[in-house]
């Protein structure tokens, strides 16, 4: 069996996990192109918008952490509005808290038209409040 290796590290070395810079391409995800980049709040805006309309699971790029269960629990379900009130908040929320940029989210609202329903909540960001609106 072989012999652990004690190595000392002096504390005064070891300096703390820093916030990952939020600089990023900017995205049109309406029509699929990168048009610049972006920093700050408006690419929080952008990643909050970008988690919510990636399912979850079906995108290999990404872990199992990454996205939503919209697609599935509501849009494949045809879920009804009283459904579609009561769990959206709660996948947005799981959707969001793997960034650490996103501090909380709150003040949901529901317009439901068609086969459409257009979400607005307000984001507390690192950044400052950003507030979202995103048809789904």
């Amino acid at each position: 069996m072989a012999e652990s290796v004690y190595i000392p590290l002096p504390i005064a070395t070891v300096e703390e996990a820093k916030e990952r810079p939020s600089l990023t391409y900017k995205l049109d995800l309406d029509k699929g192109r990168i048009v610049g980049r972006v920093d700050g709040q408006e690419a929080v805006r952008q990643a909050i918008r970008k988690a919510i309309i990636t399912p979850r699971f079906k995108c290999l790029i990404y872990d199992h952490q990454y996205g939503s269960e919209i697609e599935e629990a509501i849009i494949q379900k045809d879920a009804t509005q009283e459904y579609t009130r009561a769990v959206l908040p709660g996948f947005i929320r799981d959707a969001l808290k793997p960034d650490t940029r996103v501090l909380d989210v709150s003040n949901f609202e529901f317009d439901f038209s068609g086969d459409e329903v257009v979400i607005t909540f307000d984001a507390d960001t690192i950044f400052g409040p950003v507030r979202i609106e995103e048809a789904i």
